[in-house]
This record gives C-alpha cells, sequence and structure tokens, in this order.
C-alpha cells in the first residue's frame, strides 16, 4: 500500500494530520466507505460531497480530502487533506494508487458527438489484427481481454477509471480504445492519464443541458488535444469544430493525421458504393489509394473507418493490415444493427441515434438501402438537453414516416416530451402518428411496413432497459422488434 502523503505528491495540498499513514482504499461514495478508506468530498452538480463526510467517518474512512475545512465529530484519528480541486486531487491521486496503469499500454482516446462507440469497436479490431491483447471502455461496456462486463457511464469517475486500467494492465491487454465523453473530460475523470492516440469525431447538437452553449461544448471536448493531454492525434475536419482543433493542434506541433469527406485531409474517399449489407470504398491515403471493403453500412459509417484508420496509422499498424481488420469489422450492438428474425421482406434496423445529427444520418443511411419507404420510430430522453426535442421532430420528417413514442423519460412527463417533439412537426401533417408505448410504436411501424420498406427504431440502440420515473424496466428494442415481426409474419 501507499502513504497519503505519496498518494499527493505533487499536488498543492494541506495535510492536517498523519501523513505517514497508508491508504488502503479510495471512495467517493460514503456508503461505499471501508474501514480504513480515503473518502473524496466531491462538490457536484446536484449535492455537495462534503455533507457525507461524517457518514464517511461513521463507516471508518480514515482520510477525508476537503475544499474546505469542516468541524466534524469524532475525528482524532482523521487525516484531514485539504485542496483546492477535490476533483482533480481525485483523479491525481487514483492514478498514483493504481501505479499510473495507463502508462503501460496504448490507450486511444475518441471524443466527439456520434461516431465513438463504433470508433472503439473499429479500433480494438485493427489492433487484435496486429496481434494485440486489447481493451474496451465505452457506452456499450467494458472488455478486458474479449471479457465482457456492463458500465455505468460512458466515461468512469477517475477511481473506477483507474482501478479498470490497472486491470487491464494486469491482463497484459497492449491496446485499449475508450470513448471520452465531454461530461468526463469536463470534470477531470480522465486527468492523469497518458493516451497514446486522441481522436476526433465530429460535433453536434448534444448536451447542452449541461454546457449551455456550443462553445462551451467544444473547449471541454478540445481539452482532450490540449498540453494536458499529450498524445498523436486523429481528427475529422468535415466540420468547423475540427477544423479548428486542426489549427490549434498544427500550432503544437502535435502528430496529426486528418481524416473526413473534405477532399484536403489526409485520409478521404475517391469512391464510396453502399449496399445492403455493405459498403465498398477507395480512400485516398496521403496520396495513396486504398481500396476494400467492409460489412457496415451508411454513409456515417465511412467517417469511422476513415478515423479508425487514422488511429491505426497512429498506433504504426501496417496498412494492409488496417485494411484486412475494416474488411472484417464486426457489428456494433445497436448501432445501425439488423434485426434478425422472420421479417417478410421489411428490413427493421435498431440504432443509437438520440442527436439531430446521428438522426438525420441514420435515417439518409436507411433510405439509401431501402426500394420502399423508410419508417422512423423514436421518442427524446427526459431530463436531457429538451431544445433538441423539436430539431428531432423535424429532422423525423427526413423519413417518409414517422411514429413518435417514448424513449427514457427518466423523471418527466413522457407526453410533455413528445409535445416538445411535436412542435418541431409542424409541416408533417398525415406523415406521422404518436403512440406513446413503445412496443405498440415499433408494433405499429411493423403493421404499417410493406414488403421493400425499411424500418429505424432510433434512440436507445443496444440499450436493454428503459428508464420511467424512478423504475428501470427490462426493454431491448431489437428483442421488441424481433417479437413483433415474427407476430405478424408467423
Amino acid at each position: 500500500m501507499t502513504t497519503c502523503s505519496e498518494l499527493f505528491q505533487g499536488l498543492e495540498c494541506t495535510i492536517i494530520g498523519n501523513g505517514a499513514d497508508e491508504v488502503p482504499g479510495l471512495a467517493y461514495r460514503s456508503d461505499a466507505v471501508k474501514p480504513g478508506d480515503l473518502f473524496f468530498c466531491i462538490v457536484g452538480l446536484k449535492v455537495d460531497g462534503h455533507s457525507f463526510a461524517q457518514d464517511a467517518i461513521d463507516r471508518g474512512a480514515k482520510f477525508i480530502v476537503v475544499e474546505r475545512k469542516l468541524y466534524l465529530a469524532a475525528t482524532d484519528d482523521v487525516t484531514l487533506i485539504v485542496v483546492k480541486d477535490s476533483r482533480k486531487a481525485m483523479a491525481h491521486v487514483a492514478a498514483r494508487f493504481y501505479g499510473n496503469p495507463s502508462a503501460d499500454f496504448a490507450l486511444v482516446g475518441v471524443t466527439g458527438t456520434n461516431g465513438k462507440t463504433t470508433t472503439t469497436y473499429l479500433t480494438e479490431q485493427i489492433a487484435r489484427a496486429a496481434g494485440k491483447r486489447t481493451g474496451v471502455i465505452g457506452t456499450v461496456g467494458i472488455e478486458i481481454a474479449g471479457e465482457v462486463e456492463k458500465a455505468e457511464r460512458t466515461t468512469p469517475e477517475s477511481p473506477d477509471l483507474q482501478r479498470t486500467f490497472a486491470r487491464m494492465r494486469d491482463a497484459n491487454v497492449d491496446v485499449v480504445a475508450m470513448e471520452v465523453s465531454s461530461h468526463s473530460l469536463d470534470l477531470l475523470r480522465t486527468w492523469h492519464t497518458d493516451f497514446a492516440v486522441t481522436a476526433f469525431s465530429n460535433l453536434t447538437q448534444d448536451h447542452l443541458d449541461y454546457h449551455h452553449t456550443f462553445e462551451a461544448y467544444f473547449e471541454a471536448k478540445a481539452l482532450l488535444f490540449s498540453a494536458d493531454y499529450p498524445a498523436k492525434r486523429v481528427i475529422c475536419i468535415d466540420d468547423k469544430w475540427g477544423k479548428e482543433l486542426l489549427r490549434r493542434c498544427a500550432k503544437a506541433e502535435d502528430w496529426v493525421i486528418t481524416t473526413g469527406f473534405d477532399p484536403s485531409a489526409q485520409i478521404h474517399p475517391v469512391s464510396v458504393e453502399y449496399f445492403n449489407d455493405h459498403t465498398a470504398v477507395e480512400l485516398d491515403v496521403r496520396g495513396r489509394r486504398k481500396s476494400f471493403e467492409y460489412p457496415l453500412v451508411g454513409r456515417f459509417n465511412v467517417e469511422n473507418i476513415m478515423c479508425a484508420y487514422g488511429i491505426g496509422m497512429a498506433l504504426g499498424i501496417p496498412q494492409d493490415m488496417i485494411m484486412s481488420a475494416l474488411s472484417q469489422a464486426p457489428q456494433v450492438p445497436g448501432r445501425l444493427e439488423r434485426v434478425k428474425a422472420n421479417d417478410g421482406g421489411v428490413s427493421v434496423f435498431v440504432d443509437y441515434a438520440h442527436t439531430p445529427d446521428a438522426l438525420a444520418k441514420a435515417i439518409s443511411s436507411i433510405k439509401a438501402l431501402s426500394q420502399g419507404r423508410t419508417i422512423v420510430v423514436f421518442g427524446c430522453g427526459g431530463d436531457r438537453d429538451s431544445t433538441k426535442r423539436s430539431i428531432m421532430g423535424r429532422t423525423s420528417l427526413d423519413a417518409d414516416f414517422a411514429v413518435v413514442t417514448s424513449d427514457n423519460p427518466r423523471s418527466e412527463n413522457p407526453l410533455a416530451i413528445i409535445e416538445d417533439i411535436l412542435s418541431g412537426m409542424g409541416e408533417g401533417k398525415g406523415r406521422y402518428e404518436v403512440v406513446p408505448d413503445r412496443r405498440e410504436a415499433i408494433a405499429r411501424a411493423i403493421a404499417l411496413a410493406q414488403p421493400g420498406d425499411s424500418i429505424l427504431i432510433a434512440g436507445k440502440g443496444h440499450e436493454d432497459y428503459q428508464i420511467v420515473g424512478d423504475k428501470v424496466l427490462s426493454f431491448d428494442d431489437r428483442k421488441v422488434a424481433a417479437e413483433e415481426l415474427d407476430r405478424k409474419n408467423a
């Protein structure tokens, strides 16, 4: 074990008590404290962890990290550590507690609004093809050398993240692909983490309930490309945000490879052919033509393929090996995933698209593949950015028909969320229906579809639950769609 003083070495702080005592564990929730633990008083968005300091002590905490001095009972044998920023201190201490594990493998951090999950899976595929042991951290879950487990959030809190890194190091993992959310960067969950490569996909409207402005949202993402996170950079330059990142990284003289449909990108498509079950692409890679096919569909997956290609190059993997790996790309759970069932000639796809841009791209991809009509089933999550709801409604009219339903309403009234969506659909009268119950909405879309039509069920993707109020209900769009298809075509 490591002593308190050793854990806080290099961090400006005041230790009141015995810094020579060893720390057996870390906690940031008082109900998770074990005897002897070091407890961090985190100032959160809704609650202040300082309010739980006494509870942590009562449960056996022997070290308390605070941003201000507290007057607590039974503190004679408790050491207080006063810091300026308890979140930064937590990340710093967590990395040291677990022995800075991210320095022991090549960590790839992928950020952006859309495409993070698919890009991390493609990166893992490339690394595996190169003979590497791999790990993945992201929205779908955590994978360590082939073993998969669920994760509570896209990017875990720093103690959980560093503990996961340590498990990966102990499993002799060589390459880890991780989704890095804007929240995690702003909340310093990745502070004191070593990245080999950082990659940017795009920036579209999302999380403005937290960041409030596009500029603040971008600056949170941009932290991953700052001097605080030195690494090789892979940047899609198809939007102005990517171009601004490129400008900053070029000024810092970072190693950068650019991707995108923009012909000035170092990796860009010369030609693309879209098919029902695969895509054929010819890329210009730094002036050389590279042609291959891969079993993913849609224009947005071309963006993901190019980003992963650039990451593979940044990792030093030969391009022939990169193309071979991408030609066998895995189906990413809930990312334009086709439902396997007795479909009666109706193609049903499930996608995580929960932003206006992602929904537009998913609908466009489905329309390009469909011989008949395109029907979209979607809703919007509660307790999240409400300003995008009307835009999502308007975007859904890109399809031939829309069924508006409930997503994860959380603490909000599902019907109120639907009203917000409908406020953007004024020009689509006669081209949509409202079916609040999600299973009934999926069943309705399937009942409306004729052979040759395609259905996109958007918003929840890989999720196998629905959050209604304080209840977490079992619900998987893929399973429900398969059941309803079988029922219709039995």
